[in-house]
């Protein structure tokens, strides 16, 4: 490849990821927000928050697909020349989203009870205020999961500019409206909720009137409709194996002490909030492939693997650097207790190490979900989660592995993943061409 076109390859990746990352980042800094007004009302509203937004966002997690899987779909159409098309993904996604949040609203208005007991541990003052909050905020989930469907087909399409001025006047609507409504309003933590649904209903609507603006049919179309509820299945299967692995190294870590579940969080958030980072690139190769492989370019496709693959490794090993330099001073921001410090520099290295590893995953499946290769990845996530995560974990308490027993079966999770991932973007397996994959 010349250089002036490896200069325009390098440039469609990052016009797609940096706004991506953008959109990403979107919500955890308006979490900050929510939580930093909240956290004044005191902490029974503080830990009520915690937890129905943990709720909330389980739920919410479990349908990503409506972004993820809508990028490939619609991308390839869009690789062939058919934009219209490639919307009528996003009107189907759209179609799905508003199925499935009206039922989220109905079950978690029913059992929102039982939820948040369960994880409170009870019927304790936080869990009463968790009830509260929950039944309000959940409102907004049929327009969180617009957002996610509206995401996703604009991705495919290439448009990245409008989703992310989308998501930047909903989020900044939630820190207006946020603080006014608790203290101006004196709602208190019910005002919190109540921003939320705000934000949400305004970035649902507008991502509804692109679609309008598109000029395509808005009819429910069945056939579409169960080809990305396929795509969702196996999409959403990999997604409840990730967070089943997250939830049980958090239960592992409990069962250590007070201070190894303090340092576990403190990395866990960490590497969350890299993730972010790692999967811009990821989702740039969504569409980028799926364009790619929809026009027959092939071999296009196969260059954008490996080069978001050389990005992800780049970004990895640059938040590795920063990690291992940050060794005692990043857990110290995060906390004051020497205990917990203690047990966050015995795991550090691995924390840190896993990075570059990480971003390589993190790219590769963006290749593979722009490929519609998502059986695979879901496949590969049970099976790194059988064979290397849960033996390891099973094994921490009697083998009293401690804080380095966790952390390594969360390595082992990302190093089978690598190997597989790798060994199928090397196979040419995932590259076949058209309008579906």
């Amino acid at each position: 490849m010349t250089s002036a076109a490896e200069s325009g390859a390098q440039r469609s990746v990052l016009s797609l990821a940096v706004p991506a990352l953008a959109v990403l980042a979107a919500e955890p800094l308006y979490l900050l927000v929510d939580t930093a007004v909240v956290g004044h009302l005191g902490s029974v509203s503080l830990a009520g928050l915690a937890l129905g937004g943990a709720l909330f966002a389980i739920a919410a997690v479990q349908f990503n697909f409506l972004a993820y899987g809508t990028t490939g779909r619609a991308a390839r159409l869009h690789g062939l020349g058919k934009r219209s098309e490639a919307v009528v993904e996003g009107v189907q996604a759209s179609w799905l989203a508003l199925a499935i949040g009206v039922l989220m609203v109905v079950v978690v208005q029913v059992f929102a009870g039982p939820l948040t007991s369960l994880l409170a541990g009870g019927s304790t003052t936080a869990q009463g205020a968790a009830e509260q909050w929950l039944r309000i905020a959940i409102l907004g989930a049929p327009f969180v999961l617009l957002s996610l469907a509206g995401n996703g087909w604009m991705r495919g399409i290439q448009e990245t500019k409008r989703p992310w001025r989308y998501v930047l006047l909903a989020n900044a609507l939630s820190a207006v409206f946020c603080p006014v409504l608790v203290y101006g309003a004196d709602w208190g933590l019910p005002g919190s909720a109540v921003a939320n649904v705000v934000a949400q209903l305004v970035g649902g609507l507008l991502f509804l009137r692109a679609l309008r603006r598109a000029g395509v049919s808005l009819r429910p179309d069945r056939t579409i409709l169960l080809a990305q509820l396929r795509v969702g299945r196996d999409l959403t299967a990999r997604t409840v194996v990730l967070q089943a692995c997250f939830l049980i190294a958090a239960a592992v870590a409990a069962r250590l002490g007070t201070a190894q579940v303090g340092a576990h969080q403190i990395a866990l958030q960490l590497f969350f909030f890299l993730a972010l980072v790692l999967d811009s690139f990821a989702i740039a190769a969504q569409a980028l492939v799926g364009e790619s492989l929809g026009a027959g370019r092939v071999e296009q496709a196969r260059a954008t693997a490996w080069r978001v693959t050389r990005y992800g490794l780049a970004a990895g090993g640059l938040a590795a650097v920063v990690l291992l330099a940050g060794y005692d001073v990043i857990p110290r921001l995060f906390t004051s207790d020497e205990a917990v410090v203690a047990q966050a520099h015995l795991v550090w290295w691995l924390f840190a190490l896993m990075q570059p590893l990480a971003g390589i995953v993190f790219a590769l499946d963006g290749v593979l979900m722009g490929a519609g290769d998502v059986a695979f990845l879901r496949s590969l996530t049970l099976t790194a989660s059988a064979v290397g995560f849960m033996p390891l974990l099973l094994l921490t308490l009697p083998l009293d592995l401690g804080m380095r027993g966790v952390w390594s079966g969360l390595v082992l999770l990302i190093v089978i993943r690598l190997i597989g991932i790798v060994w199928r973007v090397h196979s040419g397996r995932w590259a076949v061409v058209g309008a579906r994959g």
